[in-house]
């Protein structure tokens, strides 16, 4: 079924590093924002690098990242998908990151697994992404079993700090 991604990226002039994960889980579109699956480790990993409680609420949770010049978002505007499921991600178009790179500071673009790596290269001119250092990191889905939360720590902080 096609899906809209239906909440913006979290960014201002001053964000550095871009963390783009692929499209929503079916929770965090029911949230309306980033990674709201309880068993998603991503804000449990940005609490422990940053060493830092950061909250549920949705405002606390933009505030910690724009406070860490941190930019959020996916890689994809919209896509077919079976649930939560990146395998089963078809038909899909990518969101402009080209503009929002243009009106922060971001010199890095981080991508929380393989699947977002791999659909936005797939769909984009990566000429256009040439002058930024492009890392993929372990993704910090439950699906992702094979790294524990310490191992995603050590693999990401050396990223983000």
């Amino acid at each position: 079924m096609r899906q809209e991604h239906t909440f913006g990226p979290v960014y201002n002039k001053n964000s550095k590093i871009l963390i783009l994960g692929s499209f929503p889980s079916v929770k965090s579109r029911e949230l309306n924002f980033y990674y709201g699956h309880p068993q998603n480790r991503f804000w449990k990993l940005m609490s422990k690098i940053y060493n830092e409680e950061i909250g549920d609420e949705i405002d606390l949770r933009k505030q910690f990242l724009l406070k860490n010049n941190i930019a959020l978002w996916d890689s994809l505007k919209s896509c077919e998908i079976k649930g939560s499921s990146d395998a089963s991600i078809t038909n899909v178009e990518i969101n402009n990151i080209e503009e929002l790179i243009k009106k922060s500071n971001i010199s890095k673009i981080i991508f929380n697994g393989k699947a977002a790596y791999n659909l936005f290269v797939k769909n984009a001119d990566m000429n256009k992404y040439s002058n930024l250092e492009i890392r993929i990191l372990p993704s910090t889905s439950p699906a992702n079993a094979a790294y524990s939360l310490d191992k995603l720590f050590d693999i990401w902080s050396k990223e983000l700090k």
